[in-house]
This record gives C-alpha cells, sequence and structure tokens, in this order.
C-alpha cells in the first residue's frame, strides 16, 4: 500500500501557496486551520512548514540521483504491451517507447 501511494504522487504546490501556508503559520494559525483554509491535506501543511523550519525556505531544492527516463506510466504502457504478446522483442518495445514520445536506449527498457 505505502509503495502505490508513493509512487502516486501529484505535482508539486506552486511556491505562492507555499509561502502563504508559511505565512499563515507564522501568524498563529494552525495546521488544521492552514489545512481547511487553504484546502490543502494536513500532512502537506505539516511538511511544508517543517522544511520551512528546517532549511528557511520554501523553495524546490535539488534533488539527489539522476531523474528516471521512463515515467511511470510509460513503464506501466511497456509492462501493458508485454502482457499482451509475451514474446515480443525489446527492439519492438524500444519502439513502442520512442511512438510514445520517449526514446530510450534497449538496456533502460
Amino acid at each position: 500500500m505505502s509503495e502505490q501511494m508513493r509512487i502516486m504522487r501529484s505535482k508539486e504546490l506552486p511556491e505562492e501557496l507555499r509561502d502563504r501556508i508559511v505565512a499563515r503559520h507564522r501568524s498563529g494559525q494552525g495546521y488544521k486551520k492552514n489545512s481547511a483554509a487553504l484546502k490543502v491535506p494536513k500532512s502537506t501543511v505539516a511538511f511544508i512548514i517543517l522544511k520551512w523550519k528546517t532549511f528557511g525556505t520554501t523553495r524546490t531544492l535539488p534533488r539527489a540521483g539522476r531523474p528516471a527516463k521512463l515515467s511511470y506510466r510509460g513503464r506501466r504502457a511497456l509492462v501493458r504491451e508485454v502482457k499482451k504478446n509475451p514474446k515480443i522483442t525489446v527492439a519492438e518495445l524500444q519502439t513502442c517507447s520512442r511512438e510514445m514520445g520517449k526514446s530510450c536506449s534497449k538496456s533502460t527498457i
């Protein structure tokens, strides 16, 4: 369950919204009121405030590691192709991925 939840992340909140969360926190509003007023989950509000307290900023910080070449949806599409046709070659899968808009090497696939 936690694996699925980790993969199904949504996009980052806009910087302006993160700044508003911190401003409301600094003015004394709690996580619950902040969450209800801005329609953001309480856990997200708590994480943004923790990040602000730790790093002193709400900006997006550099991430470790290389970004994945294939997206989650792209990987799923390739898996679907293999399930439909188990005897498909890697070269054919490479062609499929190129058609989807992401060209990658055979070793990546």
